[in-house]
């Protein structure tokens, strides 16, 4: 006797289920952030108000000179001073990361020498030496000529000014070594291939993309420069923020307020530099924007927690007929 299986009919299959529906998922809860969150914002509260009370820091000198003139042109200079010496230490630290990686051994060695004296040194010492650089050379003596630098020695602002630039060309050296060395050498290979010179390549291939590389660390660098400018009394060059600021607390016996007034309008500076350098790292970034649409900028927002700053959204790709 022989086994038959029977199978079911088609109108007798089981009906096709229906899709779940997606599944909305919840946040993890976090009640301890919000409670340190409000334990920070009352010791902030705390603290402001312990602080207008306070008498010893001097509100009323503090928004008596917070616009003085002599601030106000005290800020000039040390924008002045970090301008100039940026400029001085942008060229230089060209030249030295050139060098750096230049297959001359001369060149090689030389530029290491400079970074490890000019980095492995604080750079007060350096302004002190900077300022007593009128006692130990008078002139420079070629030979065939004697070269005085009592023009260049007498200038305190211009003793500050290549102090700091020499000292920042030793920090932007490394920082366009590392932009550059950033860009493959697949690149430059295809920028030769294609018949462009040096200097094209460097323009057109190279530079672009290595200024993304190269622009945060070179606006964080300005930054610190202009507070670093306050070291120049060390020239000794007091006409800069700072040393008009303790000038004028010296004569008043009030140094506290005169801190204040220095910190607000280095506050002011520094801000207005952050937000220029945003819309410079904004603008270096075009080229490295990606494309995605709405639901792939949705999960990488859920996987990230944070939407990123270089996605250009766009339409969803239409479905190919045949395809579900």
């Amino acid at each position: 006797m022989s086994n038959r299986i029977s199978l079911p009919s088609r109108s007798s299959r089981p009906e096709r289920r229906e899709r779940p529906e997606r599944i909305e998922a919840k946040p993890l809860r976090h009640p301890g952030r919000w409670v340190l969150a409000a334990v920070l914002i009352a010791l902030v509260i705390w603290f402001v108000i312990g602080a207008a009370r306070n008498e010893a820091y001097g509100w009323e000198t503090y928004f008596q000179y917070l616009l003085d003139t002599r601030i106000a042109t005290a800020a000039l200079h040390t924008l002045a001073i970090t301008i100039l010496a940026m400029l001085i230490g942008v060229i230089g630290g060209v030249i030295l990361a050139v060098m750096r990686m230049s297959p001359n051994p001369v060149f090689k060695s030389v530029a290491w020498v400079f970074l490890w004296i000019f980095r492995g040194t604080p750079v007060y010492v350096q302004l002190m030496f900077w300022g007593l650089l009128g006692a130990i050379y008078d002139s420079i003596n070629l030979g065939f000529a004697q070269i005085p630098l009592d023009p260049f020695t007498s200038s305190a602002f211009m003793l500050a000014v290549v102090g700091l630039g020499l000292n920042e060309a030793a920090y932007m050296a490394e920082i366009v070594r590392s932009g550059v060395a950033s860009v493959p050498e697949g690149q430059i290979e295809a920028s030769k291939a294609l018949g462009m010179g040096w200097g094209q390549t460097m323009r057109r291939t190279v530079l672009p993309q290595a200024m993304r590389i190269i622009i945060p660390p070179t606006g964080n660098e300005f930054i610190s420069l202009l507070k670093t400018s306050s070291l120049v009394v060390a020239v000794p060059y007091s006409l800069e923020l700072y040393g008009r600021s303790m000038d004028i607390a010296a004569a008043l016996f009030q140094p506290v307020p005169l801190l204040l007034v220095a910190a607000t309008w280095y506050l002011v500076i520094t801000s207005i530099l952050m937000v220029g350098q945003y819309y410079l790292e904004k603008y270096f970034d075009r080229g490295a924007t990606r494309q995605l649409t709405a639901r792939q900028l949705a999960s990488l927002a859920d996987a990230e927690g944070t939407i990123p700053h270089n996605v250009q959204i766009i339409d969803e790709p239409a479905n190919k007929k045949g395809h579900r």
